[in-house]
């Protein structure tokens, strides 16, 4: 392995924030001898070389067994040793993992201020190796409307929303999703899960909800645990039948690889390489709902849904979906989608119920408002 300075006469917009204070631009090439470690260097769909360019403010380019940095000389500098450290432990048999990666950065640049580090660099599932076949999971279909195609059927967005919905689940690590029944947040998140497991993007799937109208009479329904709970979990597993064939389902579900189960089962575990839908998230206590989100793992996305208008919690308790929405709205790496009753594609009778509740609410807004003003 060996490297090359080189110009960057050929790329005069290229990356700003790799800049010196000079507006100048260095640039440094790797060549690593063995293409199959260089593989396991790069990471599945380039991650972990996506992940250096993020944390440093570089620029990296492939081709064949060289890697071009482009960027401010020290921050190519700390990128050649990362780099060079990682491809000596594959020599030695040792595996490398993302967090591998931002470990041997932090050690090699302690010094680096944490707000030029972005916590979650945008995903992209279907970032690929030059030459590689693609996996994409959402196209545009006619009219740009996004698309996602599952074994059993091509699922086209009906909206605009839904569109950017999509999109949101594809680029982000955690999407929230929030808007009245009819909208498709569940239905399409579970779409997009059938079709990454297909895929092989993703080892696991697992779908989840609140049982917040059971609390302790979960214990007196007959049967198991899952004949227990599958009541609260029925709109899931519908979705999920409607996505996959039958047979692929039941041994998903036998094998583990698909898992259902109420909230309360999540505490304690962390998840990798899966993606993980939150049903019904309005009905999530604050602490649940931080519980969840802190469950996130390497090489895996989140997905909450919800709808804040039906919220059934008791008289008093906040929503943890709503909180996390506030908290969370101007965190990079995490998506939110609004829906309204514009975006409700069930029945059209569905579409003007949503929409009188939607204007009895905000009548009742204005009043609350008026009399406070009055008193």
């Amino acid at each position: 392995m060996g490297s090359t300075a080189g110009s960057n006469q050929n790329r005069p917009d290229s990356h700003k924030r790799g800049q010196t204070k000079k507006g100048e631009v260095k640039q440094l090439t790797l060549e690593f001898e063995d293409n199959n470690l260089m593989l396991e260097l790069l990471g599945e769909f380039d991650a972990n070389l996506a992940l250096i360019e993020d944390r440093l403010g570089i620029d990296a380019h492939t081709n064949g067994n060289l890697i071009t940095l482009s960027g401010s000389n020290h921050a190519i500098k700390t990128a050649k040793s990362v780099l060079e450290g990682l491809y000596h432990r594959l020599r030695h048999g040792e595996d490398i993992t993302p967090a591998d990666v931002d470990g041997t950065i932090r050690h090699l640049d302690p010094m680096m201020p944490v707000a030029k580090r972005r916590a979650h660099p945008k995903p992209n599932l279907h970032k690929t190796r030059k030459g590689s076949a693609e996996k994409k999971l959402i196209k545009n279909g006619p009219n740009s409307a996004a698309q996602i195609r599952t074994k059993k059927r091509l699922i086209t967005a009906r909206s605009t929303t839904q569109s950017d919905y999509l999109h949101a689940i594809d680029n982000f690590e955690l999407t929230f999703a929030t808007g009245p029944a009819g909208t498709g947040k569940t239905y399409l998140a579970v779409a997009y899960a059938a079709a990454a497991l297909e895929l092989g993007l993703i080892e696991r799937l697992i779908l989840s909800r609140p049982a917040v109208e059971a609390g302790e009479r979960l214990g007196f329904l007959p049967g198991d645990m899952r004949e227990k709970i599958d009541p609260y979990l029925r709109p899931l597993y519908d979705a999920l039948y409607d996505m996959l064939p039958a047979e692929k389902v039941e041994l998903g579900l036998e094998s583990g690889v698909i898992e259902i189960a109420p909230l309360a089962f999540m505490r304690g575990r962390t998840w990798s390489r899966a993606l993980v839908i939150l049903d019904e998230a309005q009905n999530t206590t604050p602490m649940q709902m931080k519980m969840f989100l802190t469950r996130l793992g390497e090489g895996s996305r989140m997905i909450v849904t919800g709808d804040p208008s039906q919220i059934d919690l008791p008289r008093g308790e906040r929503s943890g979906l709503v909180e996390a929405n506030a908290l969370l709205h101007d965190i990079e790496g995490i998506g939110h989608i609004a829906f309204t009753g514009k975006d409700v594609v069930r029945h059209d009778l569905v579409t003007r119920i949503v929409n009188a509740y939607d204007s009895n609410d905000a009548k009742r807004t204005q009043n609350r408002a008026r009399n406070n003003r009055d008193a």
